[in-house]
């Protein structure tokens, strides 16, 4: 069984712009893959579908089989708790410590307090960030802050993980060891899709990639097909 199904899928925005065109392709179970494009290729687009941010005009979005254009109300939080999210800015509360920002998905799940202390910590140490906890986030470094989005999207153990642009703000180094972070993940369960520009990085990554070019899906390469 696929962990998330394009059946093409189109998505026009009001005025006629045309964001998606007739995209379809699937993610294994325990699958990472990276989507790239240009500028407006519609990479956020597609990330916004999975997530419910946006439905498709045409096609279906299926995430573990289950068509997602049929998923409402508050069947949407339940559908957001397995797909995690990490930003390219973070989107960290600023007046809030870094145990709060990972605890915040386990208290909307309505979690004790316990359990969320001893998941939210476990998570932190995961990443790197166990003697951090107690601070505030504009008093960590650009790659602390995103080990805090990426903790906070992981802590609720999603089946899904995707991130947008999350190294675009990163330096070399740092956006090695954010994607390497990422490449263990499918072996814990989580499938990873990875939106991305920097195709020096992707390609070094050695993933199944999905190239969009104004709104349509180009290519999908096999990692044994990718250039050096």
């Amino acid at each position: 069984m696929s962990m998330l199904r394009f059946d093409n899928v189109s998505k026009r925005y009001a005025g006629g712009q045309d964001a998606l065109a007739e995209v379809s392709f699937s993610v294994a179970e325990g699958e990472m893959l990276f989507i790239t494009g240009h500028s407006g290729a519609g990479k956020s687009t597609l990330l916004k579908l999975i997530q419910l941010a946006e439905r498709p005009s045409r096609g279906a979005v299926l995430f573990q089989e289950k068509n997602l254009l049929k998923v409402r109300g508050r069947q949407v939080a339940l559908h957001r708790r397995e797909v995690g999210v990490v930003y390219q800015n973070h989107l960290l509360l600023a007046d809030r410590s870094v145990l709060e920002n990972v605890s915040l998905p386990l208290i909307l799940r309505g979690l004790g307090r316990e359990e969320i202390g001893k998941r939210a910590r476990a998570m932190l140490a995961r990443l790197g960030l166990a003697g951090r906890e107690n601070a505030l986030p504009g008093e960590l470094s650009a790659g602390e802050q995103q080990r805090v989005g990426i903790a906070r999207a992981l802590v609720g153990e999603p089946r899904l993980l995707v991130a947008d642009e999350p190294t675009g703000n990163l330096d070399p180094t740092l956006a090695e060891e954010i994607m390497a972070l990422f490449a263990e993940l499918p072996e814990r369960g989580t499938s990873v899709l990875v939106a991305s520009h920097d195709l020096a990085l992707v390609k070094r990554m050695k993933k199944r990639v999905l190239v969009l070019d104004r709104g349509r899906l180009l290519d999908d390469i096999a990692p044994e097909d990718l250039a050096e």
